[in-house]
C-alpha cells in the first residue's frame, strides 16, 4: 500500500504548525499512527488508523492555513451578497 498520501498529510501538518518533529509511523496492514519526536522520547499522538482515517486525523490536528483573499474575491463576494438580498425581496408591481 502506498504511504505517500499519509506522509504528505504529515508534511502539511509540519508546515501549518511550525513543528518539524511530527512523524508518521507505518505498520503492517496499512495502518499508520502519528508521533511527535523529541530529544528525550517519542510521544504517540494517535492509535493505529487506516490511511484515510489517519489523513483525516492529521488534517484536523492543527487549524488550516488561512485562505488568501484578493480584492477581487472580496468584491465578488460582496456583489453576490447584494444580489441575494435583492432576490429575496417581494416585487412592488402592485399585482395584489
Amino acid at each position: 500500500m502506498r504511504s505517500t498520501k499519509a506522509i504528505s498529510a504529515v508534511e502539511r501538518l509540519k508546515t501549518r504548525s511550525g513543528n518539524p518533529h511530527y512523524a508518521a509511523v507505518s505498520m503492517p496492514g496499512g495502518l499508520f499512527y502519528l508521533i511527535e519526536r523529541s530529544a528525550q522520547a517519542s510521544t504517540k499522538l494517535s492509535d493505529p488508523l487506516p490511511m484515510d482515517e489517519f489523513v483525516a486525523f492529521v488534517n484536523a490536528r492543527e487549524p488550516a492555513k488561512p485562505r488568501r483573499v484578493s480584492k477581487l474575491d472580496e468584491a465578488l463576494e460582496a456583489q453576490i451578497g447584494r444580489s441575494g438580498k435583492r432576490a429575496g425581496k417581494p416585487s412592488s408591481d402592485g399585482d395584489a
